[in-house]
């Protein structure tokens, strides 16, 4: 009986061998510099203040881990943590938060902590690569909630669209 076991295990090992013996001993990813992330930041809440909204602004890579943030002087303390996770669970599941927000499906993900499936947390995804995520808090929704966030977030990303794609 063993012996089948480990012939089975043996042959199944040398159906998936040559996938992995095909590909590159080292996995490629870019992050955005930090002079880039602060201008993504720095343009989503200029985006923000034009509309007379006062806001925090993460800017995380693609693990989640903070590059860069800012936060109005008048934005609400808990506008601090909402735009992290926002741009946490962006980059996590490179999707924005607005459109998780409304797939029933994923309720149950609202559980899970550092999960916030609010408007206002974009991936950055410029030219087919993928940097991380944006995160904005503190813009009141109009048509639901996080909207104007998504809005500022969208132009954080957009101010550094053109110095990405013109580098390669």
């Amino acid at each position: 009986m063993n012996r089948i076991v480990v012939l089975a295990v043996f042959l199944t090992s040398l159906i998936y061998f040559p996938a992995y013996a095909e590909s590159k001993p080292f996995i490629e990813t870019r992050t955005i510099n930090p002079d880039l992330a602060n201008l993504a930041a720095m343009s989503a809440a200029s985006k923000c203040a034009e509309s007379g909204y006062q806001v925090a602004v993460a800017i995380v890579d693609r693990s989640g881990t903070l590059q860069s943030f800012m936060r109005h002087p008048l934005a609400g303390s808990h506008t601090v943590d909402v735009s992290i996770n926002k741009a946490m669970t962006a980059a996590s599941f490179k999707t924005a938060t607005k459109e998780m927000m409304l797939n029933p499906r994923l309720k149950q993900l609202n559980y899970v902590e550092g999960v916030l499936m609010i408007g206002g947390g974009i991936p950055i995804l410029i030219g087919g690569h993928f940097y991380g995520g944006i995160g904005v808090s503190g813009a009141p929704g109009e048509k639901m909630s996080g909207d104007n966030d998504h809005t500022c977030a969208e132009a954080g990303i957009e101010s550094i669209s053109e110095a990405i794609e013109f580098s390669d």
